[in-house]
């Protein structure tokens, strides 16, 4: 994820980006990229209060309970490359179409987990199906946006997707509380299956058509050679950024689907799913406003104008939670660090992803952002493994100032490092 040569870069654009959406244009965007967000955001919302006190009813300490949400990011981590090279091999529309599904089947294998271990691994494949479809899905917008819409694009489904994430858990949280614990699962992967279907019928396969030449077995042209390798990746600035990206991501992995904020609520204030639900939900209101603002910025003043003062902001965010945990303050005292590290995540949601999407090469996208997406996999899966270990070791402040530290230095490296991917008017 490089700034390349100008020409390279516009060598690389799709030939023809998608037009201003009109008429149908909408509803098609509306029901095969919003409505699948919002299915799968609120299906991880409504579990995110429900998993800490599901995995405490199998007996287990804090630092393994962290692991339901280890799973998931773990199984969105070993996702990443394959289905990178899938949408490239076989297409965006089919990896599209399959992930909602396997998401749907895990989190009905979820609901009937008689053990903690098959709890894990249900979850596991969830991360799976929802990797496939972000991908596919990022990749989709990759083909068909300019660089002075993608940002609110992708901003767009993710911050769509995050009100689903925030908003769910008011609902899994009250099934769980009337009906029991495995309900909202049930739910999660009914919502999620009817989703999907419009999808069937409205999602155009996108991938840009291959030379003639290469398609008949023979060796591109000089104009139409287009290579893509490993090492590619070990081209300056891209270690650093995938390093800030890595970073950046343990420290928002906090708070991604309640997460660890919530193990933490769970266990140092005894909270219940209803509490944390409504919590988490009256984030959502904030959220979406802040994320569409954060996409507009970038395509208008450049990537750089929200990263860098977002993950310092959220670096400052785990050290109040630290002292939160160290005083300790009271249950207030979490809700003001809370409401502070989702605002900033709202206004940081798929920002990464832009600044990948800025030089994507244009027939390896696929791989490309499974390559950018297993970093950030691995940075959101630290996070509650770092909690865990930390958590047994030191306390709940220890662990939040290791992810202070992580937002406060990646924010360094996007800040001096890493140079702006926005081309200039």
């Amino acid at each position: 994820m490089s700034e390349e040569p100008k020409g390279e870069a516009e060598s690389e654009a799709p030939a023809a980006p998608a037009a201003s959406l009109s008429r149908g244009g909408y509803l098609q965007l509306f029901l095969s990229l919003h409505l699948p967000a919002v299915a799968i955001g609120l299906g991880t919302g409504m579990a995110a209060p429900v998993l800490p006190v599901l995995a405490k009813s199998f007996d287990v300490s804090v630092g393994v309970a962290s692991l339901v949400f280890v799973a998931t990011m773990a199984g969105g981590l070993s996702a990443s490359l394959p289905a990178g090279y899938a949408i490239d091999r076989f297409g965006r529309r089919n990896v599209l179409l399959a992930g909602p599904v396997i998401a749907a089947g895990a989190a009905f294998l979820v609901a009937t987990s008689g053990s903690f271990t098959e709890l894990v691994v249900y979850r596991f494949i969830g991360g799976w199906g929802q990797q496939m479809w972000t991908l596919s899905r990022l990749t989709v917008i990759a083909d068909t946006g300019s660089d002075r819409s993608r940002a609110r694009q992708i901003t767009s489904m993710f911050g769509i997707q995050r009100v689903g994430m925030l908003s769910g858990p008011l609902a899994g949280g009250l099934l769980a509380a009337v009906f029991g614990l495995r309900v909202p699962f049930v739910v999660q992967g009914v919502v999620t299956l009817l989703a999907v279907v419009p999808s069937f019928f409205v999602v155009r396969e996108t991938a840009p058509a291959r030379p003639a030449a290469r398609e008949r077995g023979h060796d591109a042209a000089p104009g139409e050679q287009e290579e893509y390798s490993w090492r590619s990746l070990l081209r300056p600035p891209i270690p650093a950024l995938f390093s800030a990206q890595y970073l950046a991501t343990t420290a928002r992995g906090a708070s991604l689907g309640g997460g660890v904020l919530f193990l933490f609520a769970a266990y140092a204030y005894n909270s219940g799913p209803a509490e944390l639900g409504i919590l988490s939900s009256a984030m959502a209101v904030v959220g979406i406003p802040i994320t569409l603002m954060a996409g507009y910025l970038m395509d208008r003043f450049g990537r750089m104008v929200t990263i860098v003062p977002g993950q310092a902001l959220m670096g400052a965010g785990m050290v109040f939670l630290a002292v939160v945990a160290i005083a300790p303050l009271s249950f207030t005292g979490f809700v003001i660090g809370f409401v502070w590290v989702h605002v900033v995540n709202s206004l940081l949601s798929g920002s990464m992803q832009v600044l990948g999407s800025d030089i994507a090469p244009t027939h390896a996208r696929g791989r490309f952002f499974g390559a950018g997406r297993m970093v950030s996999q691995a940075g959101f899966m630290s996070a509650p493994l770092s909690f865990a270990v930390l958590t047994g070791v030191s306390g709940f402040g220890a662990a939040f100032f290791f992810l202070a530290g992580a937002g406060g230095v990646s924010a360094l490296l996007l800040a001096f490092v890493v140079k702006e991917t926005l081309a200039k008017r």
